[in-house]
């Protein structure tokens, strides 16, 4: 039993135009995808079905995300907005355009009841899903470039920025801690267990930092990232850390040892999103040539 997904079970087919972003829902169940053609698509991972299309973006879908109860998702673009859906109706229940320029990444916080957003206009921007005030709550502007990724775990946002910072807010607290990288960042995402950061930047290269004191545990390269955002991921296990490609490969790297142990063909075009499955031995991939792919 190997302990990392290399073979690819289902193809899903239905975007017309590369991917920006594929993710699983909490309980890996189903997965969502949105890009180019502006849609936001819905997916059985396990039986290949599309669930759903969700159509409201005037240009291209750049980031997705889930609610935790599995009842709305979130969608932003290019066209500035921030999009809050209904899974079951696909029906919009918010936009939000306060933006001023494409809006890279969203996601929930862990109630549901939050939304946070990053954007080209360097702004973080907080959006309360329940209240009828479609204005942001809050309006992080520490960034001093483009925001290229942004995750909410607890209390904490972790931002990856062009400007080659990593910044995690402690909401609770008020504090703001930057760790510099150097080259842009395209991805920041926390490990499992919440201690360390993987981020991926613009040097071929994939850094592991500890969060709590801005340490490089260790850096993962072999992979080409030169140009376009790529996104790393680490393993539901934290025990692999895996990243997409800009020549079609996904590399899987042995997290302690920092060693590549699989190199897998995906396709011809850019591998640019990553998600794994937060309990199987599983992860879809998505990028340039317009396909989800389910390994397992």
């Amino acid at each position: 039993m190997v302990a990392y997904p290399t073979h690819c079970d289902q193809s899903l087919k239905g975007h017309k135009g590369p991917i920006s972003q594929v993710c699983y829902n909490k309980t890996g169940q189903y997965c969502l995808s949105g890009g180019r053609d502006r849609t936001v698509r819905l997916w059985n991972p396990a039986t290949g079905m599309e669930l759903h299309s969700y159509n409201g973006h005037g240009r291209d879908v750049l980031g997705v995300s889930v609610s935790p109860d599995n009842a709305r998702l979130a969608s932003c673009g290019a066209d500035r907005a921030v999009i809050l859906w209904d899974v079951g109706t696909g029906e919009i229940l918010r936009r939000y355009t306060a933006h001023w320029e494409r809006v890279n990444g969203v996601d929930f916080n862990e109630q549901g009841t939050v939304l946070v957003s990053g954007s080209f206009d360097a702004t973080i921007r907080i959006w309360d899903c329940r209240s009828s005030n479609f204005s942001p709550i809050q309006v992080l502007e520490d960034c001093k470039d483009t925001i290229m990724s942004i995750q909410v775990k607890d209390a904490e946002i972790i931002a990856g920025s062009t400007d080659g910072k990593v910044r995690t807010y402690d909401l609770r607290n008020g504090k703001l801690a930057e760790d510099y990288i150097g080259p842009p960042i395209t991805s920041a995402r926390l490990s499992n267990d919440g201690n360390c950061i993987l981020v991926s930047t613009l040097d071929d290269t994939v850094r592991l930092m500890d969060k709590a004191n801005g340490t490089l545990l260790n850096e993962f390269k072999g992979h080409k990232h030169k140009e376009f955002k790529v996104e790393s991921v680490m393993s539901n296990t934290d025990a692999y850390a895996i990243s997409g490609s800009e020549n079609g490969q996904i590399y899987i790297w042995d997290v302690l040892e920092g060693t590549t142990v699989k190199t897998i063909q995906s396709q011809d075009t850019i591998v640019t999103s990553i998600d794994y499955h937060p309990s199987d031995v599983a992860m879809v991939t998505a990028g340039n040539d317009g396909v989800v792919r389910v390994w397992s």
